[in-house]
């Protein structure tokens, strides 16, 4: 089938017969394979709720690992400010957490021999 030759019209109309066929398709398919499922359960003296009935873990034992309380923070979708920890020397307006990569006024302090611990907060 040549689609380059369609219009968008025809295109469009064969999309939805497309869409249709593969819904319709589904659907037998599912009847179908439900339906030999229940003979398969028949042939062992069941039938196909008591199969997914008990497949079906219990209850209790989803609940038996208890999933870590987000945090506040990260829940509203924001990240906490960082808690300065070192202020630079001579511009108090400049700080550092300690995490992360040091900035090079820090750099700079350390290579004159200086302590970081002069800067602490």
């Amino acid at each position: 089938m040549d689609l380059s030759s369609l219009s968008l019209t025809d295109l469009r109309k064969l999309q939805s017969r497309v869409e249709s066929e593969i819904r319709r398709r589904t659907d037998t398919t599912r009847r179908n394979l439900i339906k030999r499922m229940q003979k398969m359960a028949a042939d062992e003296g069941l039938s196909l709720d008591d199969l997914l009935d008990s497949a079906a873990p219990p209850p209790e034992s989803k609940q038996a690992t208890p999933k870590r309380a987000p945090r506040a923070m990260a829940k509203a979708g924001k990240k906490a400010a960082p808690v300065i920890k070192y202020r630079h020397p001579e511009d108090a307006s400049k700080g550092w957490s300690g995490r992360g990569r040091k900035p090079q006024w820090a750099m700079d302090w350390v290579a004159q021999g200086k302590s970081l611990d002069e800067l602490a907060v």
